[in-house]
């Protein structure tokens, strides 16, 4: 039986099928490698936004610095509601290095200035 996944890599959003070892649908060799690396382990870049203690603004927008195991994101982001980062921050510092022991750090996004 056929699967059809919706390629994430490009605007385009390629319907790509999967039916046993057969892939097609793609349009380029990023949309193959995309559907390889879904179909054996599902990653995503994760993006949010954390809390700020002292900072000219209360909340900084924040990014994973590689891609997550897919099973893995909704704990990613528990942890970053409850993380408080403090003023100053710029834009690439770490404010959780290691995420619950995945390899991946959750940077800051924006500079954020003391108050």
């Amino acid at each position: 039986m056929a699967k059809e996944y919706i390629c994430i890599v490009c605007p385009k959003g390629c319907h790509i099928m999967v039916d046993g070892d057969d892939i097609s649908g793609y349009s380029c060799p990023r949309g193959l490698n995309y559907i390889k690396q879904e179909l054996v382990d599902p990653r995503r870049t994760l993006t949010s936004t954390m809390y700020v203690e002292g900072g000219n603004i209360r909340v900084c927008p924040v990014k994973s610095s590689d891609t997550l195991p897919k099973d893995s994101v909704f704990d990613v982001v528990k942890l970053i509601d409850k993380t408080v980062a403090v003023a100053p921050i710029k834009i690439g510092d770490v404010l959780i290095p290691n995420v619950l022991n995945l390899g991946v750090d959750i940077v800051a996004t924006k500079n954020i200035d003391k108050i």
